[in-house]
């Protein structure tokens, strides 16, 4: 059976900090730049979805166009009966 020695467990314990604090300084420096670059990309993103769907006028202002929505009302009579409950004390 093997067992730890001190300078062993130290030296773990120290590569540990030593990558928690390296980390934490890089993100500090990294941090606002990379946060940065991906809202600049998110922002070039909703702008080409949003130029995608606007559409310029092309038609001369005398025409006038009339879109008519049918709306079909669907009625179920097959809901059931209807009860009514009366609370008991």
């Amino acid at each position: 059976m093997q067992e730890a020695s001190l300078p062993g467990v130290l030296k773990v314990i120290l590569i540990i900090l030593l990558i928690y604090y390296g980390l934490k300084v890089l993100t500090r420096l990294f941090g606002p730049l990379l946060l940065r670059y991906v809202t600049k990309k998110a922002g070039e993103k909703f702008q080409q979805q949003f130029s995608q769907y606007q559409q310029p006028q092309q038609s001369p202002e005398d025409d006038v166009t009339i879109d008519k929505k049918t709306k079909q009302k669907s009625s179920n009579k097959d809901v059931g009966e209807y009860i009514d409950y009366e609370e008991i004390d």
